[in-house]
């Protein structure tokens, strides 16, 4: 018995499809705000123009999503900003400026285009109105407004050049700074909700809700000059590739990136034809961007969805139903195996996603493996309460029947443990649904990607393209086990339950 668990892991493991390009295909990354995504489609577009395969995979995590996923190869390329680079990826290095820079990625085998042109520098920002009514106009006035509530990215909270330095650079007070997406707090200041924000310099939302950004009369930010990381065995694979990159060294002004971001985020226009508009201007090449429609879109993200749902499921069905008889028929094993389940299932799923990317990558992977360990406590605990709820007196019947322990199980104990095993089974089915909606942010797909779209958009129509799908899928699926329930439990059973529920 103490096998089947670790067979079963193996045969589904095999099935979970490896996240590998083909050879002749580029993955290009990028980060979860607008102006990233732009850049992204810039540089997925001159890929395509060297008649190269290319995938963009859009809106993954934060930057150490990305960083890592460059060094492993997940991706080959995708847009980062200097100051970043100095003073939250490389921070061990302790680089003065970025004259050094382009030396030490090489030792990690990544190379980095030119400056695209403009810098996209940290900013403090308030409503312009407010800010003149208070009369705050650098970031040290701040100082004097102690009450104000602040909104910041998780990211920035947390970096080393975001608000645990900032906060002590300018010696400010404030206690009331709660951590929020990026896009959202800019609809918090509107709404006011919250009085201050960090935001982009090219963001177009400044110039949209009349906002001010603070002097930074301290120095705190560095500089942030937008380039392109990408992976150096790109100048071995596609020499013109890096070339025509390395072409766009300060093509792009502020002024410029600002004016795509507005298209995007005001203008609702696709990313992919801003990218292909940009190119065919500046540059006078004329690709043609893909840009898919809402039925493409939702059978792709349907198709990736199911995947994630299936194999993680069905692996978890084959490893925890095992594991729950383990624990009914062995006490002091089945305490351990009760805890380590429960444990894993206090874990935050987004935690649980993240730390599974240093071991396999971004991507499909790593999310069957999360939602595979957060279905296992349902089923697990299901099982065990069902075989432990039998009554003895049926126990002891067969056993006085000289019936052996394989033929106890497989006969009476599991039939009539069936109905809360399907229960725990359903239960996982519906809570893998809705958690593989965040597989999205790194790189698997599925119903989060319009989700996570729409909120940066704020666009309700995206939002709805994946929550009404996934809570469909949700509801199928629970009629689909009401189903099997009904086929796979005996009907002698099943009228002693229903008997049993009237009295």
């Amino acid at each position: 018995m103490r096998v089947f668990p670790i067979i079963s892991l193996v045969v589904v493991m095999s099935f979970i499809p490896k996240d590998i390009t083909m050879a002749q295909s580029i993955t290009v990354g990028s980060k979860k705000f607008t102006e990233n995504v732009i850049l992204g489609e810039i540089a997925s577009l001159l890929i395509r123009d060297q008649r190269l395969q290319t995938e963009h995979r859009r809106e993954l995590g934060g930057t150490r999503v990305l960083w890592n996923a460059l060094l492993r190869g997940d991706i080959d390329i995708y847009p980062e900003y200097t100051g970043t680079i100095i003073e939250e990826i490389l921070y061990s290095a302790d680089l003065p400026d970025s004259a050094s820079l382009d030396e030490v990625l090489n030792e990690f085998g990544i190379g980095m285009t030119p400056a695209l042109g403009f810098n996209n520098t940290y900013a403090i920002g308030m409503r312009r109105a407010l800010a003149a009514k208070l009369e705050i106009h650098t970031i040290s006035d701040l100082r004097q407004h102690p009450d104000l509530a602040i909104g910041f990215t998780s990211e920035f909270l947390n970096r080393r050049d975001g608000w645990p330095g900032l906060r002590q650079r300018y010696n400010l007070p404030h206690l009331n700074v709660r951590g929020l997406d990026h896009d959202l707090a800019y609809r918090g200041l509107e709404h006011g909700s919250i009085h201050i924000i960090d935001m982009y310099s090219t963001d177009a939302e400044i110039s949209l809700y009349d906002l001010v950004a603070l002097e930074d009369d301290a120095g705190y930010f560095p500089v942030y000059d937008a380039a392109l990381l990408y992976r150096l065995d790109l100048k071995d694979k596609a020499p013109a590739l890096v070339a025509q990159l390395d072409s766009l060294a300060g093509m792009i002004s502020e002024s410029d990136m600002i004016a795509m971001n507005r298209r995007v985020k005001i203008d609702r226009i696709h990313e992919a034809r801003v990218a292909a508009d940009f190119l065919a201007q500046r540059l006078g090449l004329n690709v043609t961007p893909r840009i898919a429609g809402v039925q493409t879109r939702l059978l792709r993200t349907t198709l990736d969805h199911l995947t994630l749902v299936f194999i993680s499921l069905t692996a978890a069905i084959l490893f925890a139903a095992p594991l729950g008889i383990m624990a009914a028929k062995h006490k002091r094993t089945g305490r351990l195996i009760l805890g380590a389940t429960g444990l894993i299932q206090t874990v935050p799923s987004l935690a649980l996603l993240v730390f599974m990317i240093p071991l396999f990558g971004i991507g499909s992977t790593p999310a069957i493996i999360a939602l595979f360990l957060y279905s296992l406590l349902p089923i697990v605990r299901n099982t065990h309460s069902g075989l432990q709820d039998i009554p003895i007196s049926i126990r002891e019947s067969a056993i006085a029947l000289g019936l052996p322990a394989a033929t106890r199980l497989f006969r009476i104990e599991l039939p009539l443990a069936g109905r809360s095993i399907l229960a725990g089974i359903k239960t996982s089915a519906v809570i893998n649904v809705g958690t593989a909606t965040l597989g999205a942010l790194i790189g698997a797909g599925g119903y989060g990607q319009p989700i996570l779209t729409g909120i940066r958009l704020d666009d309700t129509q995206l939002i709805l393209e994946g929550a009404i799908p996934a809570a469909v899928l949700a509801l199928l699926v629970q009629g689909i086990f009401d189903l099997a329930e009904n086929l796979a439990i005996p009907r002698g059973l099943r009228l002693d339950f229903n008997k049993r529920s009237r009295s």
